[in-house]
């Protein structure tokens, strides 16, 4: 590990919001001789995290958030990366001239790992995830972390990893905002469309917080795009590094792509298309994704092949749940805005009957249209947005649409309408927050529901 001590010790340092990466922030600074003073607005009794920051000697400020907090003349703010910017604290701090980063900043700092950047709108977690079961494939020294916005604390896994080690780290937008030196060596983006706009304001700011994953990197590193949009494609001119292609519907012969449903990368035949587990042209675009870090990373053909055939993906994304009375079953719960869902009904060729509906953030269901037009044999829709999903379903010719109440009601209606030979498929479209604190949550409450009504059991990784 990178002796990073230096540059904290003494320094009096505000981490805003707590959670696994706030708490494991304050710790590493602890440790680096920092003084550290955790704010977070929740109330202490509904911090988990208490009980262990006390045990490290960390002040904690719970119950209250507001510019007060800046009378301590702090020299940094590690801020969670959902806290927005225009937050009265951090507004403060930005007039202040405190310099303002996020947790996977600090972990950059402090480890020698190479670092191994994923963003996007859709996509981030399975490519994320199959990058590093292909990192880890074969290899025959050191270890493939992940870590990030996939769940995993980026400066618990930066305290551990080594320089023969590799650390794939998921970067959201939120997160990107608050890098300065984080540097990957190979850097992934999946795809962009117009997500989290309440944040960020316009598609323009959106769109640059992305390329930011590209920032400080250089002519020896890599950037991995995905060229099936001529958007994208002119972005990746923003870049110094090398530019990687992928592409599924054949706008490079270069990187990684698709050609008489076989995949290559610079010519070089790696496997077929059909032996990609996951279903679905996005997880096709996924695996191109990910296949094009591994053959940088000289990963061989044979354990890429491998990593792709047996994975059943990421919980929550197109997972692949269970089987019952000729019914298969799949959890996108993480499908949280259209494209995603337009993404995750293209991926199957059999009758699905949809669950969707969820928080209502004013737009329109019409661009799934020709999507639920396509093989949806029945929808049940339920919380803020049935109604304009209804809409969306009578538009596409959806011959059985039902409407509920919560998502119990919707899982029993669905298995319902469901017959041998169907898929049933969660894919919400929307945001949770309406009756659920997270898409986890959601998509949890959803399997349990469905092990029930069939008595069969989720299938595990």
């Amino acid at each position: 590990m990178v002796n990073a001590k230096s540059l904290y010790e003494n320094k009096n340092i505000l981490v805003l919001g707590a959670g696994k990466s706030g708490t494991n922030a304050a710790k590493l600074l602890k440790r680096m001789g920092a003084k550290v003073t955790l704010n977070d607005k929740k109330s202490q009794n509904d911090a988990p995290e208490y009980q262990e920051l006390a045990a490290a000697s960390i002040k904690t400020i719970f119950g209250k958030q507001d510019v007060s907090l800046l009378n301590d003349n702090f020299d940094l703010m590690v801020k969670n990366p959902g806290i927005p910017y225009d937050n009265p604290v951090v507004k403060k701090a930005m007039e202040m001239n405190i310099p303002i980063i996020v947790e996977p900043q600090l972990a950059s700092e402090i480890t020698d790992a190479e670092l191994v950047g994923v963003t996007g709108s859709n996509g981030k977690t399975t490519t994320t995830t199959m990058i590093n079961k292909m990192l880890n494939a074969n290899r025959k020294s050191g270890k493939s972390y992940v870590a990030g916005n996939i769940g995993v604390p980026a400066t618990q896994v930066a305290a551990q990893a080594g320089n023969e080690d590799s650390i794939v780290m998921e970067l959201s937008s939120f997160m990107l905002l608050g890098i300065t030196s984080l540097h990957p060596h190979i850097a992934v983006l999946t795809n962009i469309f117009s997500n989290h706009l309440d944040y960020h304001k316009t598609r323009k700011n959106y769109v640059n917080a992305k390329m930011r994953i590209t920032k400080n990197q250089n002519e020896n590193d890599y950037f991995v795009v995905n060229f099936d949009n001529a958007e994208w494609r002119e972005l990746s001119k923003r870049s110094k590094a090398k530019i990687v292609p992928f592409s599924r519907k054949g706008f490079s012969k270069l990187g990684a792509y698709v050609e008489n449903n076989k995949i290559y990368f610079n010519s070089e035949y790696v496997m077929d298309v059909k032996d990609i587990k996951l279903p679905g042209e996005q997880n096709v675009e996924n695996a191109l994704a990910a296949i094009a870090v591994a053959k940088i990373k000289n990963v061989d053909n044979a354990s890429i092949k491998s990593v792709l055939s047996k994975f059943n993906g990421v919980r929550h994304r197109v997972q692949y749940v269970l089987e019952a009375d000729g019914r298969k079953v799949y959890n996108d719960s993480k499908a949280t805005d259209i494209e995603a869902t337009q993404m995750a009904l293209d991926g199957f060729d059999e009758p699905i009957v949809l669950l969707a509906g969820g928080l209502d953030r004013g737009y329109k269901f019409d661009k799934l249209v020709p999507n639920l037009s396509n093989n949806v044999r029945a929808i049940v829709l339920f919380g803020e947005t049935k109604y304009l999903l209804k809409d969306a379903a009578e538009k596409a010719g959806v011959n059985n649409i039902e409407l509920v109440d919560n998502l119990d009601q919707a899982v029993k209606t669905a298995y319902e309408f469901s017959k041998p030979g169907d898929v049933i498929l969660l894919s919400p479209a929307n945001a949770s927050w309406d009756q659920f604190k997270t898409f986890e949550e959601r998509g949890d409450r959803f399997i349990k529901y469905i092990e029930k009504i069939t008595g069969e059991k989720e299938v595990k990784q």
